[in-house]
């Protein structure tokens, strides 16, 4: 936990250091994205060509008294990227500041003058070693001076960054994506989607082996998702997994690249005009995915119809078309194509506009048949502000072709609107345990309770205490009110010069007893719904409904919120019209004594002769 702790500051800290220097060179954000997500991925690569490097040389043998040196191929049969001298991060670092003198020169033999050219050529000689790279890494290092240059190589070669260990600058450079994704607005949508949702997506679809596509990669989280999934799982996702991505805008397909490369992963990405989605199959995988996972653009129009339709993977028919020849809605062509993709056993999760739930007319007409199918699986209701340039709702689609014949009948459905943690005022997320929570709630409609189980012995071992959990949290309650208790009194007690200390120590010890609270609260979201795993419908959160009555007593809809219904409201015994007296006679104090205040200071101020 407290490891935990010390990578969001460390990540913090980086971009806070990276943005000052982007607001003081007149960059603005989509500048200075590439280049310094370019800069992360150089040293990912070297920190791991130093781990694989060891590991080689571990059994190397020798040759006249001397190790033979490490080549090319001793990386490639490892997976790992082999670097050059003059791309290590560690050469860039400690390259003298007068760069013109030095007589370097790049791969061609043209002479390097500059910091920026040097760098250039750095990613020039690591797409040189990966066929998937070949003119992907940013190579405009010349836009800044050598000083800036110089000091972003120096924020990334942070010691901390090997301190805590771990793939922790693979997370860093999600980190960034991250950030950089709230300043640079990408053709209409968003191209990085937020990590809760592509992990839910992940989750529920649990991909172990076979062929993963994402028709609208962006910068490629179902991809490194995925890979995270299916390593937790014991395998290795380039061994068991396929990768196969399309996306329109090139700069997103170099992001999805880039990203997979600095997760260690490989996969064929298509982009441009062939890989627009809406009229190619770009790797002719109709009917023959595993897994499809998407976060397509919402609600696009002008669609040609004729196009669509010449290049079919329309299993429910085309949707609505105007006067033009145009479809005016492109939602459901996403449908009909994540839908055709899959193969007999294929699975598909993707995020949708939440008008798309119970959209009507040709729209209406394609979500009958799919429904009729009975391979919707899981339809969930998402809350605002989980994306980062966009505050709308959104639901996620879950089907599967290979569905057990006792579910084909039903659909489960999630509203989980009310259910997420506050990162910010525009930003809300799922927190890993209320991942697992959500997770859980299908396990159970699934019937697989040793699943479940095996999260509740998880609760357990993350608090250290075997209590049921309603027990644990009142503790825990009873703790942290008491560490604040001892916290007021020991800092006033302590010398003027002493305190801010005391409370920093404090508030070390009240952030992880409020951390353990936190887990402790989720245990009891989950098991006072669950019990010890057996699923039922509860209301304002989940129902599973029939085939039947989502087609004649629903109207097709697949909106969780027409199902689900209304948590109910407990009766906190408080009386309103009594209550409402009290806050309006509180108000009226406050609105007096407000008064007073400003009286006293336009006196005052009078007084000053101001």
């Amino acid at each position: 936990m407290a490891n935990n702790v010390n990578v969001k500051k460390l990540e913090a800290d980086l971009w806070e250091s990276a943005d000052l220097l982007r607001a003081g060179s007149k960059l603005t954000s989509n500048q200075y994205c590439m280049p310094v997500l370019g800069l992360i991925f150089l040293r990912y690569a070297y920190s791991r060509f130093k781990l694989v490097e060891q590991e080689i040389l571990k059994d190397r043998p020798m040759r006249g008294g001397r190790v033979l040196p490490v080549e090319q191929s001793d990386f490639a049969e490892k997976s790992a990227l082999f670097l050059p001298k003059e791309a290590q991060y560690n050469y860039l670092i400690n390259l003298p500041a007068n760069i013109p003198e030095q007589g370097l020169t790049g791969i061609e033999g043209n002479p390097l003058n500059s910091l920026g050219e040097v760098v250039n050529n750095a990613m020039e000689l690591v797409e040189q070693q990966s066929e998937q790279l070949q003119g992907v890494l940013p190579k405009d290092y010349t836009i800044f001076s050598d000083e800036l240059l110089g000091e972003l190589l120096r924020i990334f070669n942070n010691d901390a960054l090997d301190d805590v260990g771990g793939d922790v600058i693979g997370r860093i450079y999600e980190y960034f994506l991250n950030k950089f994704a709230k300043n640079v607005a990408q053709d209409d949508g968003v191209f990085f989607t937020p990590k809760s949702l592509v992990k839910m997506i992940v989750n529920v679809l649990e991909p172990t082996h076979g062929v993963l596509l994402d028709p609208a990669c962006g910068s490629g989280g179902m991809f490194v998702q995925t890979g995270d999934f299916v390593n937790h799982a014991g395998m290795i996702a380039n061994n068991t997994m396929t990768f196969y991505g399309q996306e329109k805008v090139e700069y997103n397909a170099k992001l999805c690249l880039m990203n997979m490369a600095v997760h260690g992963l490989t996969g064929v990405i298509k982009s441009g005009d062939e890989a627009n989605t809406f009229y190619h199959d770009a790797h002719n995988l109709n009917g023959c995915c595993d897994y499809v996972m998407a976060n397509p653009p919402f609600n696009v129009d002008k669609v040609k119809s004729e196009s669509v339709q010449s290049a079919g993977r329309l299993p429910f028919g085309l949707p609505g078309v105007n006067k033009a020849k145009e479809i005016g809605n492109a939602n459901y062509l996403w449908v009909s194509y994540f839908y055709s993709y899959l193969n007999e056993h294929g699975r598909a999760g993707f995020v949708m506009a939440s008008s798309a739930t119970d959209s009507q007319g040709k729209d209406k007409d394609i979500r009958e048949k799919l429904i009729q199918t009975g391979h919707v699986d899981v339809m969930m209701s998402v809350g605002n502000n989980f994306f980062y340039t966009k505050s709308l709702p959104c639901s996620l689609w879950f089907l599967d072709k290979g569905k057990p014949e006792h579910l084909l009948d039903t659909v489960l459905f999630i509203d989980a609107r009310n259910y997420y943690t506050v990162v910010d005022r525009t930003q809300n997320e799922w927190s890993d345990w209320q991942l697992k929570n959500l997770n859980a709630i299908v396990w159970l409609y699934r019937g697989e309770m040793d699943k479940y189980k095996a999260l509740l012995t998880e609760y357990h071992a993350e608090l250290a205490d075997d209590r049921p959990f309603a027990e644990i949290q009142a503790a825990l309650e009873q703790n942290v009110q008491a560490k604040r208790e001892e916290a007021k009194a020991a800092v006033d007690a302590a010398p003027r010069k002493e305190r801010k200390t005391t409370q920093e120590k404090f508030d070390k010890a009240l952030e992880a007893l409020n951390e353990k609270l936190t887990v402790a609260k989720e245990a009891v979201w989950l098991t006072e719904k669950f019990g010890e795993g057996v699923y039922q419908d509860i209301p304002g959160l989940c129902k599973v409904a029939s085939r039947d009555t989502i087609l004649n007593e629903k109207g097709a809809s697949l909106t969780p919120g027409a199902y689900v219904g209304v948590a109910p409201v407990e009766d906190d015994g408080v009386d309103f019209t009594q209550r409402m007296k009290e806050i309006h006679k509180e108000l009226l104090e406050l609105q007096a004594e407000s008064n007073r205040l400003m009286e006293t200071i336009s006196k005052n101020l009078e007084e000053m002769g101001v």
